[in-house]
């Protein structure tokens, strides 16, 4: 039985697939009903703006249409796991929940490398479920970067 999350998370790989010549990654923030308010897709190359990641793409477009920078009702399904500079972003946007599918073992900051989310010390603690449709996620990145090197 798919668990509550899996859903988003094919949301989330549909739109990193969506994205070529970006790292594939995808990510949503959902409201307290689990409606999808806001999508986002790595930006960094067709925008030449290195904060362009997929999670910051979304917090953007979730807060213009909230009217607010708080998302604290909120939820960032992504497919993978947060970058140190996302995380910050997370933690600034009062985000309380993340879900993400594959770890990020060089930058992760949501608990692989760094645990920024749940560190007390830079605000209240983020709940993280990791692993939702892990092996989907990291198949999509896998590929991605075997094409690079050919």
């Amino acid at each position: 039985m798919p668990n509550q999350w899996e859903e988003h998370m094919q949301q989330a790989i549909e739109l990193a697939a969506s994205n070529p010549g970006e790292v594939p990654v995808g990510a949503l923030i959902l409201d307290s009903d689990s409606k999808v308010i806001s999508t986002g897709s790595n930006q960094t190359n067709s925008d030449s703006d290195p904060t362009a990641h997929a999670e910051i793409v979304a917090i953007r477009e979730a807060s213009k249409k909230l009217s607010t920078w708080r998302l604290d009702n909120c939820t960032l399904v992504v497919t993978l796991e947060p970058c140190v500079m996302c995380s910050g972003a997370i933690k600034t946007a009062r985000i309380p929940r993340v879900v993400f599918g594959a770890w990020d073992e060089r930058v992760g900051g949501s608990g692989s490398r760094y645990d920024i989310l749940r560190d007390s010390r830079l605000g209240p603690e983020v709940e993280v479920i990791s692993g939702v449709l892990e092996d989907e996620c990291s198949e999509l990145l896998s590929e991605y970067f075997q094409n690079l090197r050919d």
